[in-house]
């Protein structure tokens, strides 16, 4: 059974179609732009409502609730080894404004040190063609699935 993950693509269309992406935070990713961000999301296990863990994981890693009442669904994908759910949400949320919840890793590898990193480092709302580049690769369909939608 593949691990389940589920999240919230912000957008919002003043200037142009943007979309809410964050950097992943942690060591690995910290000299990375380039495929290195992602839409806020996160795992859930049997039993849980994917829509509501959608809610969750987009308040513990951006510190605020969806900023809309109304998310369309994006439809499933498989990436990375998960089945990713996402929903679609317009709205407007100060990027720069964003505090993510941490996680803790052993850095470095074999050092026994624990050391504690936000899982999205920093935010910003990106338009569709910087967002292709930006984003993890798996990830990249639910921009078109986006486009679709809103018929843009």
């Amino acid at each position: 059974m593949p691990r389940r993950s589920a999240g919230v693509l912000l957008y919002r269309r003043a200037p142009g179609l943007q979309v809410l992406l964050g950097h992943m935070g942690g060591p690995f990713w910290a000299r990375k732009d380039d495929g290195a961000w992602s839409v806020p999301k996160g795992e859930y296990g049997d039993g849980e409502d994917p829509l509501a863990v959608a809610h969750r994981e987009f308040e513990e890693e951006l510190g605020s609730p969806v900023p809309a009442t109304s998310l369309v669904p994006l439809g499933e994908l498989r990436a990375s080894g998960k089945v990713l759910t996402l929903w679609a949400a317009e709205g407007d949320l100060d990027a720069a404004a964003t505090v993510s919840n941490t996680f803790s890793l052993e850095w470095p590898p074999r050092s026994g040190r624990v050391q504690e990193f936000p899982e999205i480092d920093r935010t910003a709302w990106l338009g569709l063609e910087e967002a292709r580049v930006k984003l993890v690769k798996g990830q990249v369909p639910f921009l078109d699935r986006l486009v679709a939608l809103l018929g843009a």
